[in-house]
């Protein structure tokens, strides 16, 4: 971590800074952090279309006549605004949001009411959104940003149905009324329509509410960011029907007529292209680029779209080349970091988290996480526990005490483990199923599948019903021989979950692989498949029943998919003893000593490669 300056200093400057800023005197420009993507290893820095990932707020204005002055601030004041920026520290932009509106209550500073509305907005709290708006207009009945909007949708939103944006007319004439006052003022409508979509955002009829924009942007034919916004409300519908995609690609094209290579909109139709084809997208982006290789957004975008075509190379080398023309922006070398993760690439991975780790980046336990988890990948437990200890409080901590207990498990330690696990402080339902599961995994990884499943079994009588409780029981059963529990779990499970394309799998390949009725699981398995079509695991399971029903080339084609999607020890199981049983021997051993490396002690394939070999 940066030792540098004291944690609660460098909060008490920040807090200062933005006092400064807001009563007329020197501070540093501040934004707020959008809140962080957890999915894809490059979302954290490549930006997103507006309704998706909020813009941080505009540069506070020229201060008016009435704000330049510096005033002596109450203890109470101070108090709220260091609360609003230790939030903001901290990841908490809702409190941060009520604090600053507190705080502009209490002083009647204009541009503090406008902090809280854009914090407010940005993370999409209406209702706060609305107080701090109506506030800001009251001390400053001359600001021109379109806040009637935001006005008009918290107070039109309420006690709608689901479906009834569409035909409210009150709703419609307010956001007239609205875009008439800010085409008139000197800002323009451009930046009302841009503020559009994502003040919608909450509204759930999404069909609704692009006929909504689309009759709000007929009157402006030649503002781009009408087209823009009609655009972006298609994109947000999503393309059920061909209109709609039609009306996405219409709508984007010609926002790109009237406003050429607009990066905002060039994102957008990159997302519209994605949608139908991500190798359209990638070629848009890429042609782009020729035009403005330096765009940085066109490149984060990019990576992203390579991250999606699982290209993690090509989308770590954009990153790299960004970060290379940017070597103090840490956000490029976390990209960087985490597609060398998702690589393998332990020894730069580690190295560059390390890094991101002394400099105090990101958010709470995000960098510690990662750590934690490239300790585990090779193989140095003691260390690995260590990290998962470490990671600090907050929305990462409890699945890291989790994981620290399975590090102590890895250690041959398992009483020591169960004794840790039974000590945590678990509050909620599920943490303490949780706990269960964490506690019967670690028999499971120990080869006390008995135990395991009377873990399991008192834990359903604890939470009956519980999906993930019936899926472990269901399976641990299975390795116990007691295929009809395996059955019964399975079969509630789907009762509850009929689309749960994992359940549906599980209990197709049970009864597959351990059963007679190989057509009756291949009948579940392809239910499973239709729900989820790219998943490796159900097309493995596929092309093990294709297998068992003497189907040898629809099994290898079914295999090979599954192994390129995920190269796994148990796939490459299954793919190579098809092969061995139609011949291909040598092909067989390939496939399994490509795996036996990554993985040499997986039971699964051992026992395969040791079965076929007498």
């Amino acid at each position: 971590m940066n030792h540098t300056i004291p944690f609660r200093s460098r909060l008490l400057i920040a807090a200062v800074a933005s006092v400064l800023a807001m009563v007329g005197g020197p501070a540093v420009a501040q934004t707020v952090p959008a809140p962080e993507a957890q999915t894809a290893p490059a979302a954290q820095t490549a930006p997103a279309p507006e309704a998706q990932t909020p813009p941080a707020p505009e540069a506070q204005p020229r201060p008016s006549a009435t704000e330049a002055q510096p005033r002596e601030m109450s203890a109470d004041l101070m108090y709220r605004l260091l609360v609003g920026d230790v939030a903001l520290q901290r990841g908490e932009p809702a409190l941060a949001a009520r604090a600053y509106y507190e705080a502009a209550r209490e002083s009647r500073e204009p541009a503090l009411a406008r902090r809280a509305t854009e914090v407010a907005l940005a993370v999409r709290q209406r209702a706060i959104a609305m107080e701090s708006a109506r506030l800001w207009s009251e001390l400053d009945p001359s600001a021109a940003r379109p806040r009637q909007i935001v006005t008009a949708l918290a107070g039109g939103a309420t006690g709608r149905g689901a479906d009834s944006i569409g035909n409210d007319a009150e709703l419609k004439v307010e956001l007239e009324r609205a875009l008439a006052q800010a085409a008139s003022s000197s800002e323009g409508v451009g930046e009302a329509f841009l503020q559009l979509n994502r003040l919608l955002a909450d509204e759930p009829d999404k069909a609704a509410t692009l006929r909504l924009v689309r009759t709000l942007a007929q009157p402006y034919p030649n503002v781009p960011e009408a087209h823009y916004a009609v655009a972006l409300a298609a994109l947000n519908a999503g393309f059920a029907d061909a209109a709609t995609a039609t009306a996405a690609h219409q709508a984007i094209d010609r926002a790109l007529a009237l406003k050429p290579r607009w990066e905002r909109a060039v994102l957008v139709k990159a997302e519209i292209l994605g949608r139908q084809s991500i190798a359209q997208a990638a070629d848009y982006l890429e042609e782009f680029l020729k035009a403005e290789p330096d765009s940085k957004a066109a490149l984060a975008s990019l990576a992203q779209v390579r991250v999606e075509q699982k290209r993690y190379a090509d989308a770590r080398a954009i990153f790299q080349r960004l970060w290379d023309t940017d070597r103090g922006n840490a956000d490029y070398q976390f990209a960087v970091a985490a597609l060398a993760f998702q690589m393998k690439d332990w020894v730069v991975a580690e190295a560059l988290f390390a890094q991101l780790e002394r400099a105090d980046y990101g958010e709470n336990g995000v960098v510690e996480l990662y750590l934690a988890q490239i300790a585990e990948e090779t193989a140095r437990y003691a260390l690995a526990y260590e990290r998962y200890r470490a990671v600090p409080a907050g929305d990462r901590a409890w699945p890291a005490k989790l994981r620290a207990a399975a590090m102590l498990g890895k250690l041959s330690r398992v009483d020591d483990a169960r004794r840790y696990l039974a000590e945590l402080p678990a509050v909620t339902v599920e943490q303490r199923r949780e706990v269960r599961q964490a506690d019967a995994q670690l028999l499971r990884d120990a080869g006390d599948n008995a135990g395991a499943y009377a873990v399991l079994t008192q834990a359903l009588v604890e939470f009956p019903d519980d999906p993930d409780l019936l899926y472990d029981v269901a399976m641990v059963a299975e390795k116990l021989d007691r295929l009809s529990v395996a059955e019964a779990r399975l079969a509630r499970l789907i009762e509850l979950r009929p689309s749960s394309a994992q359940a549906l799998n599980a209990l197709g390949y049970t009864l597959v692989d351990r059963t007679p009725r190989i057509d009756e699981g291949l009948a579940l398995i392809e239910r499973a498949l239709a729900l989820a079509p790219d998943d490796p695991f159900i097309l493995d399971s596929m092309g093990w029943a294709h297998f068992r029903l003497g189907k040898l080339d629809d099994a290898e084609k079914y295999l090979r998919r599954a192994l390129a999607e995920r190269p796994d020890p148990e796939i490459a199981a299954h793919l190579g003893e098809v092969l061995w049983v139609k011949g291909e021997r040598v092909r067989a051993e390939e496939v399994w000593q490509s795996q036996l490396k990554e993985a040499p002690e997986n039971p699964v394939l051992l026992e395969t490669m040791r079965r076929l070999a007498r």
